[in-house]
């Protein structure tokens, strides 16, 4: 295994992910519910790779310490534990985008029957 492509592979999933969360937000933000729907699902396969490759590096590790911590090792960990959460509050942004927009058109409605 070549670690530090590994590792590299590692940051470049969890970065995407990352930005695909980012950009669920920004669809909701504009009302395309169903677009920033399709960035989480995107967003979760690259986090599903991300986490594929810590599974491979704690499993070449063996508990035994035969993977060196690096500085860039604890990054890509760093990196990978950030986005799940920034994953998990596009999810919940999202969904409050969602509820917001029923009720402006909820408002709307009962505004024109008034």
């Amino acid at each position: 295994m070549d670690l530090e492509v590994t590792i590299m592979g590692l940051i470049c999933n969890a970065g995407e992910a990352r930005s695909l969360s980012m950009e669920a937000i920004k669809c909701a933000r504009e009302g395309n519910i169903d677009g920033a729907e399709q960035f989480l699902v995107q967003a979760d396969e690259a986090i599903r790779q991300a986490h594929l490759v810590q599974t491979e590096l704690i499993g070449a590790d063996e508990g035994e310490g035969k993977i060196p911590v690096t500085l860039v090792m604890v990054h890509a960990q760093d990196h990978l534990m950030t986005t799940i959460q920034a994953i998990e509050n596009a999810r919940e942004t999202v969904h409050l985008y969602q509820r917001l927009g029923k009720l402006e058109q909820a408002v709307a409605n009962s505004a024109e029957l008034a």
